[in-house]
């Protein structure tokens, strides 16, 4: 009898969904493309987290960007950073056999040690300077002159604000066993949301999420930052 997949194996297989029809739920714990354009092959590919899709989407209609292409990997990565590299590579290898020669990797270092960008090199495509997406989202220059004052921060974007409990508070197993709240988060002092958009319910999820580590909120709106430059510049090259 065949078994059931696990959800390790759901992260593998892609799903297509239209921009209209994404969910938080498929960007953390699926692989998807979503088509921006009509069905000829695109001349540009973004290969990116599932947590970035909403804002790189909304740069393409903003800047009324043709010929991209978008393919996530699940936010859920992020909880093992070590599988990002290999995972970009597959992403990477399977758009050049489908003939799109123009590829570019929409994730920071995410915690990868330097592995992505040995990928990148190998693979000879370009990925969004910076050691995380706060960083580019907060500005690479400001980020790094705020790294003392902000040791103790946790970081939220707009996705992780929406997605805490399943990408933080269960991801870290803190449902299972509360009692691990001090090992994970008692030298930290605040959380800073880092706001792409100005939207009153995810500041009240973000605020939430601050009471509930039993830190300080602070609130920074960034828009989409360097992210903006990234793609924008990715689509005319």
């Amino acid at each position: 009898m065949r078994r059931g997949k696990t959800r390790r194996d759901r992260t593998v297989e892609s799903i297509s969904l239209p921009p209209e029809s994404l969910t938080d739920e498929a960007l953390s714990l699926r692989s998807v493309v979503i088509p921006t354009s009509p069905k000829s092959l695109p001349r540009t590919l973004l290969i990116a987290c599932g947590a970035l899709a909403r804002e790189i989407l909304a740069i393409i209609e903003i800047n009324d960007l043709t010929g991209m292409a978008l393919e996530c990997l699940p936010a859920t990565l992020h909880n093992h950073p070590e599988r990002i590299p290999e995972a970009v590579r597959a992403k990477v290898q399977a758009a050049r056999s489908r003939g799109i020669q123009d590829v570019h990797v929409v994730y920071a270092d995410c915690g990868t040690g330097g592995l992505l960008d040995q990928v990148c090199e190998e693979e000879g495509v370009t990925r969004i300077a910076g050691p995380h997406c706060y960083a580019f989202f907060d500005g690479l220059d400001a980020f790094a002159s705020r790294s003392e004052e902000e040791i103790g921060a946790l970081f939220l974007t707009d996705f992780f604000a929406r997605q805490f409990d399943t990408l933080l508070w269960k991801g870290l197993g803190l449902d299972r066993h509360p009692e691990l709240l001090e090992m994970y988060f008692g030298n930290y002092d605040r959380v800073v949301h880092l706001a792409q958009t100005d939207d009153p319910v995810l500041d009240a999820k973000a605020r939430a999420a601050a009471d509930r580590l039993g830190l300080r909120y602070v609130r920074r709106k960034t828009g989409y930052g360097e992210l903006n430059d990234f793609v924008t510049r990715a689509a005319s090259s």
